[in-house]
C-alpha cells in the first residue's frame, strides 16, 4: 500500500522546496509509516529524522483544549463557565461580552474578535501584559456571532488552565499529557527548540526562492508554541482517536467528543471532495470523501503542519515541514486517506502544483497593481522633523518616530528600520517575506486643526479600522515647574478661568458654571481637555519665567484669555 507513497513525498518536497518533512501514518490504530525526509536544516544539511522536532504552530489548541478536557472530567471546570469567574480581571473591550464569554467560546473562536496577531507577535509581552491589552482591542462582531480565528483567545484558554491547577500550562501539559503518553521529544519555547540536539530549523520563501529563517518566538504559548517529534505527534494523533493512553482511559469519551463536535461553521472548501468545515474545540471537524475527520494545521514563519484523524477508521497521518507554508501536506494527507479507504487516488499533486505558479505569477501582478496605485510625485505636508516623537496605542504599545538624514525611520517593540515615503503622508514599512515583520504596512501620519502631527494611523489588523497610534506627551508640558507658572488666573469674556494644581502636580481648569476639568498633557505646551473630546489649552511662554496667557482650541474658535495680574 505503501510502496509508491516516497516518491509522491519527494516530488511533493521538490516542487514545494520544502528542505525537510516527517511523515507519520496511523492505520488500525497502529502506527504503520514513520519517516524522515530531506534536511531538517540547509545550513548543516543534517538529516530529518523520526525524533527531529518540529514547532507544530497551531496544532498546540488540541493540547490546550484537552488539557481542559481533563479538568472537565474532574468537575473543576464546565466549558460553559465564564472566563470572569476564573480570571477576575480578565476584560474584553465589550463589558457584556466580558461578562458572557464562556471558556467553549475561547476554543471554538467565537468571541467578536479578529486575530489582532500583532499582539502576541513580535513576542516581547507577558502573558498578564497580552491579558491586559485585550480590554483596549476593538471587536468586529457581536459575542458568538460568527468563526474568528484567535491566537489570544487560547492565550487565555492556557491561563484558565494555570488558575484552576495552580501549575504553569508547561508543567500542567507534561505531567498531565506528555508523560502519560510517553512522549519524550517536545518542548515549550523556541529556546528550547534552539537547544534541542535533533530539531529542525525554519526557511521560508520570497516569490520562487526558500531561504533559512531565524527562529521566531511564540509566546502564546498554549495557541501555537509547543515543539515535538513526529514519534510523539503520532502518539497524540492516536490518543486523539479514543483518549486512551496504554490501553486506559485518560480523556473521558464525552470529552473528546466535546472537541471532535463540529460547533463553528468555519467556510467551505472549492473541493467537493473536502466540503465544508467547522470548527469544535481545538480541532478542526470536516469530511473527506464522505467520511469524517478532524484536524488541526499549523503555520508560522518557516513552518507548516497538519495532523489528521479519520477516528471510525481508526487512522491519522502526520505531516511536519520546516518551510513556508505550501500544499504539500494536504497531498501526502489526501494521498494517505485515499490508500486506507481502498479508494482510487484523487490527483492532488497534479491539481495543486499548477496553482502554486499561479500564485507566484499573482504575486508578481499585485506588486506591480501596488507601485502603480502610488501617487508620484508627490510630499509630505510638513517639515519632516514635524512628525518625529513618540506616538502610543494602549494595548499595540509606543512607536517611535525619528529623523534620518534622508528620510525617517520607524522603531517599534524591537524593529527598527527606515520607512519609505509612499505618497502625501503615508509612509511604508519595507517587504520581509522571509521573516516575522509587519512588511508593507502603512503608516498614514495626521494632524490637528492646529496643523500638528497628532496620531498615526496602522492597518495592523485588517478586520478593523486602522489602530491609532496617538503621539505621547512630550515637551514643556512634562516639566512640573513649566505646569507650575500655568497655574493662576485668566480672563476671557468678563470671566475668570482658574487654572490650579493639584496634589500630585496636575492640572485643573474651572470655568465660572461648569465642572473642574483635568488638564492631559499632550504636546510642547499644550494639553488636552479630559471628557471633552477635540477640545484643548495652551499656554503662551514669551520668557522662560512667565506665562502670560491661556489659548483655547475648540472645534470652531480659537480664543485667547490673558492672564490676570496677581495682586
Amino acid at each position: 500500500m505503501w510502496s509508491d507513497l516516497d516518491n509522491l513525498v519527494e516530488a511533493s518536497m521538490q516542487e514545494w522546496k520544502v528542505p525537510g518533512l516527517a511523515l507519520a501514518v496511523i492505520q488500525d490504530g497502529d502506527i504503520a509509516v514513520l519517516k524522515g525526509y530531506g534536511v531538517r536544516d540547509t545550513d548543516t544539511g543534517l538529516p530529518v529524522t523520526i525524533d527531529t522536532q518540529f514547532l507544530l504552530c497551531s496544532i498546540t489548541k488540541s493540547f490546550t483544549a484537552a488539557g481542559l478536557g481533563l479538568l472537565v472530567d474532574e468537575r473543576k471546570l464546565d466549558w460553559d463557565r465564564p472566563v470572569r469567574e476564573v480570571i477576575p480581571e480578565f476584560r474584553l473591550h465589550d463589558p457584556v461580552a466580558t461578562e458572557r464569554l464562556t471558556v467553549r467560546d475561547l476554543l471554538c473562536h467565537h468571541s467578536g474578535l479578529p486575530r489582532h496577531d500583532w499582539i502576541h507577535m513580535p513576542g516581547d509581552l507577558s502573558n498578564a501584559q497580552m491579558l491586559a491589552a485585550l480590554r483596549h482591542l476593538a471587536p468586529n462582531k457581536d459575542l458568538r456571532d460568527t468563526f474568528q480565528y484567535s491566537n489570544l483567545g487560547y492565550l487565555v484558554a492556557g491561563m484558565v488552565t494555570e488558575r484552576i491547577s495552580g501549575q504553569s500550562y508547561q508543567d500542567f501539559t507534561t505531567e498531565r499529557l506528555m508523560k502519560p503518553l510517553g512522549l519524550s521529544r517536545f518542548g515549550f519555547s523556541i529556546e528550547a527548540l534552539a537547544a534541542a540536539d535533533d530539531a529542525a530549523r525554519p526557511h521560508a520563501m520570497d516569490g520562487d526562492e526558500r531561504y533559512r529563517t531565524p527562529l521566531s518566538p511564540i509566546r502564546a504559548m498554549p495557541a501555537g508554541g509547543i515543539n515535538a517529534s513526529a514519534a510523539d505527534l503520532a502518539k497524540w494523533a492516536r490518543f486523539l482517536i479514543d483518549g486512551k493512553a496504554h490501553g486506559q482511559q485518560l480523556l473521558s469519551p464525552q470529552a473528546l467528543r466535546e472537541m471532535t463536535t463540529p460547533r463553528v461553521h468555519m467556510g467551505r472548501s472549492q473541493y467537493a471532495e473536502v466540503g465544508d468545515s467547522h470548527y469544535g474545540l481545538g480541532l478542526f471537524c470536516e469530511q473527506y470523501r464522505g467520511e469524517r475527520t478532524v484536524a488541526h494545521s499549523g503555520s508560522w514563519t518557516g513552518w507548516s503542519t497538519l495532523m489528521t484523524m479519520q477516528p471510525e477508521r481508526r487512522a491519522g497521518v502526520v505531516v511536519l515541514t520546516n518551510r513556508t507554508p505550501g500544499s504539500v501536506q494536504a497531498i501526502l494527507t489526501y494521498a494517505v486517506l485515499d490508500r486506507i479507504c481502498g479508494r482510487e487516488p484523487v490527483d492532488w499533486f497534479g491539481r495543486l502544483a499548477p496553482k502554486r505558479k499561479q500564485a507566484l505569477e499573482q504575486q508578481a501582478l499585485d506588486k506591480k497593481a501596488s507601485a502603480e496605485v502610488r501617487r508620484s510625485g508627490t510630499h509630505p505636508s510638513h517639515p519632516l522633523d514635524d512628525y518625529v516623537g513618540d506616538y502610543e496605542h494602549p494595548a499595540y504599545g509606543r512607536l517611535r518616530i525619528d529623523r534620518e538624514a534622508d528620510g525617517l525611520a520607524w522603531r517599534w517593540r524591537g524593529i527598527e528600520e527606515k520607512l519609505e515615503h509612499r505618497h502625501y503622508d503615508v509612509f511604508i514599512t519595507p517587504d520581509r517575506p522571509t521573516v516575522l515583520h509587519p512588511s508593507n504596512r502603512t503608516l498614514t501620519f495626521r494632524y490637528d486643526r492646529q496643523g500638528r502631527i497628532d496620531r498615526i494611523e496602522m492597518p495592523f489588523e485588517e478586520m478593523v479600522d486602522d489602530i491609532v497610534f496617538h503621539r505621547a506627551a512630550a515637551g514643556d508640558v512634562l516639566d512640573p515647574a513649566f505646569r507650575r507658572l500655568c497655574a493662576g488666573d485668566y480672563l476671557h469674556s468678563g470671566r475668570v478661568i482658574e487654572i490650579r494644581l493639584d496634589a500630585r502636580g496636575e492640572l485643573g481648569m474651572t470655568i465660572p458654571g461648569q465642572p473642574t476639568y483635568r488638564l492631559l498633557p499632550a504636546d510642547g505646551r499644550s494639553f488636552r481637555v479630559d471628557t471633552l473630546e477635540s477640545f484643548g489649552v495652551e499656554f503662551r511662554r514669551p520668557s522662560p519665567d512667565a506665562v502670560d496667557a491661556l489659548i483655547f482650541h475648540e472645534p470652531r474658535v480659537t480664543a485667547l484669555a490673558p492672564r490676570v495680574p496677581k495682586a
